[in-house]
């Protein structure tokens, strides 16, 4: 940990016997996740449903203004608008990048109605370079009930997802062990 009280590394491994589920490990806390359908990989391809292994530093957060308080973080933090969506067309020139909707590519809507976004974290991962092709919108975002597999995302109950946030900033890394 950093004197700030932030936490400087964040440790997300499978589960034995279940690669869709997982344990994050922040501090002395451990918390369930959820990864991607198709476990964790070292080779991201998009639409493969899986969860990139690798080690990441969280971009940005957002929230849903409409679904909740504004969250503590230190990270730099936005409201979600209706018109906020995130391009998962592997030939757009905005390719992994937020757009405005709507937009003529693929993109995926960030308002959404199931609450996964009512938090959600910007991990980088395939971000500094974007590669087309190798993955897009790949978060920590709010788990399905009964933490169920994401796209590729990692997921947390919400209330632990909040509790989070307040703990990571700019400097933490978050550690995807493949």
């Amino acid at each position: 940990m950093t004197t700030d009280s932030t936490l400087s590394r964040l440790v997300v491994r499978r589960r034995p016997g279940d690669p869709a589920r997982g344990w994050l490990a922040a501090g002395g806390l451990v918390l369930p996740c959820a990864l991607g359908r198709s476990g964790v990989t070292r080779d991201k391809r998009e639409g493969d449903g899986a969860t990139p292994a690798g080690r990441f530093a969280p971009l940005q957060a957002f929230f849903r203004a409409d679904a909740g308080p504004r969250p503590r973080t230190t990270l730099p933090l936005r409201a979600i608008r209706p018109s906020d969506g995130w391009c998962d067309a592997a030939r757009d020139r905005n390719y992994n990048r937020p757009v405005a909707l709507p937009y003529p590519a693929s993109a995926e809507r960030m308002m959404r109605e199931d609450g996964l976004y009512d938090l959600v974290v910007d991990l980088s991962a395939n971000r500094r370079p974007i590669l087309k092709g190798r993955g897009s919108a790949i978060f920590l975002h709010v788990a399905r009930t009964g933490v169920q597999p994401t796209e590729g995302c990692i997921a947390l109950e919400k209330r632990a997802l909040a509790k989070l946030l307040a703990r990571i900033g700019p400097r933490t890394r978050i550690v995807v062990v493949g």
